[in-house]
């Protein structure tokens, strides 16, 4: 059946259920960024693509105009489009051929589980890296080369060709640029999958990587004075000690001294808050939680720092809620933009510098799927109508990061500190004055509960030098309930389009300070600040 689409009457009569208001939590802002208040990217929020069909979402001969209007729509509101990462697992299952023209795959069967698997085997031409020109303009790419096959001629000729697209006339015009090279994914799982014998270690790894990176560094021209540089780790874990696969273990086996090394710039890690790859998922409720948000990312502090300390950048190089693909139900729920949300945000906390949302066609955690599917991305049951390219419910995080950062280039954001389980909240900051916040409630309203929706109400407390503002205006993000998969609202509006550009008329709220705000189970604030 067709993409469903926005349904205001269902919000509005969802909205009559809210009835019940909890006692007051006080939320206290600071009118000045604390010195603890880190800058924060506009591409805070980017996309990890899975390289087996990258052609659907860049296009071959033109570019994917819904794709291109998704991530669009996220450089209006920041003046940066997200970053994009090409490879993740067939990134090892890549080979060049200069007789194809884009790209040739071959996969394995579907699963209920797993409808949309990933290609056993990619063979790729020169115009599979070039299609990046249909990138939005100011677009910065990492693009992944063949580690796993430990085939160093594979990893040179992918090399070339990407070098090539990036240099080319057309490259250039478009404004996308090349940030990083990057040799391998999650090499730590290389030991589970037959990559490498059983006794692989991160020594291993270090002195292999550096023969590839080597070759490579010659092939794209990396040096000490090029923009692109090398991305290394793309761990799926952490020992978070030099025992086992960390930052800290190739560190100490000398990565970062030898010739290629000097050109590493960035450490990427992978996160997923669990696995669906055996069928069995996660609740959504568990997603969605504060607590549980923070102890799947605080895990990292160690890796991060010691990755600070040398002077390096720390990145989520590919994350989303559940590996595999993600869970029915729960991945492509509404509750799941908030989740995303708040990871992304409580990450900048962390001097994480990007997230990188891992995105396939047909994934069940995706944003935004980019291309027509014809089969169901929950069961792999054939659908009775194609369904057109679409944004799912997560899609609106992004959009709600990309309003509460601006365009500025500088913002600053601190998390508030709430007493309550189920609210988090953030603070923005441009020129170090407060000029916006997010507020999230957490509590998950399903379809199943028969109670009426609660709301928790919130006192705003300022601090600081300055004047108070005495006015808000309130931006809400709707949800009918936590899972359903679709008929968000952002401020009234939807991106639930045939085209991914918001439809429908603006609603914003102005409220008095003293009044404070009511926040309901499931639902988005962003308040901006009127002085």
């Amino acid at each position: 059946m067709p993409y469903f689409f926005h349904q205001p009457w269902f919000l509005c009569i969802s909205s009559l259920l809210v009835s019940t208001v909890s006692a007051g939590v006080e939320v206290s802002l600071s009118l000045s960024a604390p010195s603890s208040a880190p800058k924060v990217s506009p591409n805070l929020l980017s996309f990890s693509i899975e390289q087996d069909r990258w052609t659907d979402w860049s296009g071959t001969t033109s570019r994917n105009q819904f794709l291109y209007n998704a991530l669009d729509n996220l450089k209006t509101l920041t003046g940066a489009p997200p970053n994009i990462r090409i490879g993740a697992d067939s990134e090892d299952h890549t080979n060049f051929n200069p007789n194809v023209e884009f790209s040739e795959t071959i996969f394995p069967a579907i699963s209920t589980t797993v409808p949309y698997p990933e290609a056993k085997n990619i063979t790729v031409g020169d115009g599979f890296y070039q299609t990046a020109q249909f990138l939005p303009s100011g677009t910065h790419v990492t693009w992944g080369v063949n580690f796993g096959q430990k085939n160093l001629t594979a990893a040179f000729l992918e090399a070339r060709s990407i070098a090539k697209a990036f240099s080319s006339s057309a490259m250039k015009d478009a404004g996308v640029i090349l940030d990083f090279v990057e040799i391998g994914n999650e090499a730590d799982l290389y030991v589970n999958n037959g990559a490498r014998p059983s006794n692989w270690t991160p020594v291993n790894y270090t002195q292999e990587w550096i023969v590839f990176a080597n070759n490579v560094s010659k092939t794209v021209g990396i040096s000490s004075t090029s923009h692109t540089k090398f991305l290394v780790g793309g761990f799926a874990g952490s020992s978070h000690s030099t025992t086992g696969f960390s930052p800290q273990a190739i560190y100490a086996a000398g990565i970062l001294n030898s010739a290629p090394g000097a050109f590493i710039t960035s450490f990427s890690e992978h996160r997923y808050s669990g696995s669906f790859c055996q069928g069995s998922g996660g609740l959504l409720q568990d997603l969605m939680t504060k607590n549980t948000i923070r102890g799947n990312l605080s895990v990292f502090t160690p890796d991060i720092a010691e990755t600070r300390k040398r002077g390096l950048d720390y990145v989520l190089g590919e994350t989303n809620s559940y590996a595999c693909h993600g869970a029915p139900g729960v991945s492509n729920a509404a509750g799941a933009a908030l989740w995303t949300l708040d990871y992304t945000l409580y990450a900048s906390q962390l001097e994480i510098s990007h997230v990188f949302f891992h995105e396939g066609v047909g994934y069940k955690y995706n944003l935004i799927q980019p291309a027509e599917l014809t089969r169901s991305i929950l069961n792999g049951s054939t659908l009775g109508e194609p369904m057109a390219p679409h944004v799912q419910p997560q899609y609106y995080a992004a959009i709600i990061i990309g309003e509460a950062l601006g365009d500025s280039g500088q913002t600053q954001a601190v998390e508030l500190s709430i007493d309550n389980s189920r609210i988090a909240g953030y603070a923005f900051y441009e020129e170090g004055v407060l000029v916006r916040a997010v507020l999230i409630n957490s509590q998950a309203y399903l379809k199943a509960q028969t109670t009426p929706r609660s709301s928790i109400h919130l006192d705003l407390d300022f601090s600081g030098n300055g004047q108070p503002p005495t006015a808000i205006q309130v931006k809400r993000l709707a949800i009918g309930h936590a899972d359903d998969d679709s008929g968000l609202t952002w401020g009234g509006q939807t991106y639930e389009t045939s085209d991914a550009r918001v439809q429908g008329e603006l609603e914003i709220e102005t409220i008095q300070v003293s009044s404070g705000l009511d926040i309901a189970e499931t639902e988005v604030v962003l308040l901006s600040f009127n002085f």
